[in-house]
């Protein structure tokens, strides 16, 4: 049986850089050829199932299986699996640990502040004018996963060079098939 592709998936708070950085990681990997790419986003799956997920703890842990499943099936298809996605607390991180066996977490770290300034869907202006009560890392603390496999601080690198950084990462996993760097 083949081994499946890892999974690598990019966690941190809203606004961080999560989706933008799995975007230009895919763009990166594509441009270079050799292995299929994929990127699930927790966004996306919220806008498949519609209207029948909220921000309670359940939605939100309904929203990490589904992407999990996904990307398991992905991975397993040797297809190589970005997921990016908040996964703010530890049922989530320890439902992925459970349904993927060869998992790579990347931790998107982002000061509030910084992310506050970005907000490009609005969110922390939503939570400032109490419109929002759920927003994690406004509302509620996001608490850093304990062992990340890779941490990128994006308030203080660029896109560019944490991409390279993700590259370098994946590469030295032996994640990057037919001399890709």
């Amino acid at each position: 049986m083949i081994e499946p592709n890892p999974v690598v998936w990019l966690m941190g708070p809203t606004s961080a850089g999560k989706t933008t950085l799995a975007r230009a990681l895919c763009e990166r990997l594509r441009a270079r050829g050799g292995v299929p790419i994929i990127n699930w986003d927790g966004d996306q799956v919220r806008d498949m199932l519609g209207d029948i997920l909220d921000f309670t703890p359940e939605s939100r842990l309904q929203v990490v299986h589904t992407l999990a499943t996904l990307a398991l099936s992905t991975a397993q298809a040797g297809v190589l699996t970005i997921v990016s996605a908040l996964t703010a607390h530890d049922d989530a991180r320890q439902l992925i640990r459970d349904l993927l066996p060869h998992l790579l977490i990347v931790y998107v770290k982002c000061s509030v502040e910084t992310c506050m300034e970005r907000d490009p869907k609005g969110l922390y202006r939503q939570a400032a004018a109490g419109k929002i009560d759920t927003l994690i890392g406004y509302n509620s603390d996001y608490t850093p996963p304990q062992t990340p496999d890779l941490e990128l601080d994006t308030s203080s690198e660029n896109i560019e060079t944490c991409v390279q950084q993700l590259v370098d990462f994946l590469g030295g996993h032996g994640v990057l098939l037919n001399g890709q760097k």
